[in-house]
């Protein structure tokens, strides 16, 4: 995914929600290019997950804690002079239960979740811009870039499980970034409904 899109460049700052096992940190460590270029990783899971010593270095840290309950403030204090960050992973899965409908509809949970972290509260305008066909031109234009934690031109990628319900994810994000697709891996096994949806330059 990163061969293919760039996302993260060098002195990037990453958001990786559901870091462990660590797999997104040591990429985006090495995306960074050299020490000197500065740059940032913050990695966040409900498990302790140790920094790989071998790939990575002293920009990245990993926190232990609940995405869905940390407050906005404290995870952008976290970025490089509380900034926010130019790119958000949201790698979170649910405990999946076997019931695919359940498990869809906690995976589109996190992955909304994911969304409002990054863009704040215009992610929800847009839901109702989907279902009433009204325009929300008023406050779409002060909220996302006040309320989120992504950066203006900054890049969100975000893991659901496939589903009817993931469709309104794209007319969600298209509106918002310059560009949106959906991807399935080639690591991803045959058998799986993962699917990302990466989208690229916050309007």
């Amino acid at each position: 995914m990163q061969k293919q899109y760039k996302l993260i460049t060098p002195g990037s700052s990453v958001l990786d929600l559901g870091c462990a096992p660590g797999a997104w940190l040591q990429v985006a460590c090495q995306s960074l290019g050299p020490l000197k270029n500065g740059g940032a990783v913050v990695g966040i899971d409900l498990k302790k997950v140790k920094v790989p010593p071998m790939h990575c270095d002293s920009r990245v840290q990993t926190v232990c804690a609940d995405a869905l309950n940390l407050p906005k403030n404290k995870l952008k204090a976290l970025s490089p002079q509380q900034k926010g960050f130019g790119v958000i992973l949201s790698d979170m899965c649910p405990l999946v239960s076997g019931i695919s409908i359940r498990d869809a509809a906690l995976s589109a949970e996190l992955g909304m979740r994911a969304l409002d972290l990054a863009v704040g509260g215009v992610s929800l305008l847009h839901s109702d811009d989907i279902v009433q066909g009204e325009g929300r031109s008023e406050c779409s234009n002060s909220t996302p870039k006040n309320d989120g934690l992504l950066q203006p031109g900054g890049h969100l990628v975000i893991k659901l499980l496939e589903s009817e319900d993931v469709k309104e994810f794209g007319q969600l994000c298209k509106p918002l970034f310059k560009k949106a697709a959906w991807l399935r891996p080639k690591a991803t096994r045959s058998c799986s409904k993962e699917i990302y949806l990466i989208c690229q330059g916050l309007l």
